[in-house]
């Protein structure tokens, strides 16, 4: 089975993180909102930048974070607003 860690973009601490809020395996994290993960993260008081949740939907989308940020930073920053995170 594939860990988290091995998903483009996360690794052991990232990983850590997730299971923190109980995110434990590749299949929870994929049918998870990344949105609402990183909301679980900043709740926790887990310090995690924005680049976070661009990590997060690159490894669901399989891009790299950079180019998630790159292309659709406005989008996420306007979510982010929306959710009271931004």
């Amino acid at each position: 089975m594939k860990k988290l860690r091995e998903l483009a973009g996360l690794g052991p601490k990232s990983e850590a993180m997730l299971e923190s809020i109980g995110i434990h395996d590749v299949d929870a994290f994929m049918g998870a909102d990344p949105f609402e993960i990183y909301a679980q993260l900043k709740q926790q008081n887990i310090a995690v930048s924005r680049n976070m949740i661009y990590a997060l939907i690159g490894a669901q989308e399989g891009v790299h974070w950079q180019q998630v940020a790159k292309h659709r930073k406005t989008e996420i920053l306007f979510r982010l607003d929306d959710m009271g995170l931004a």
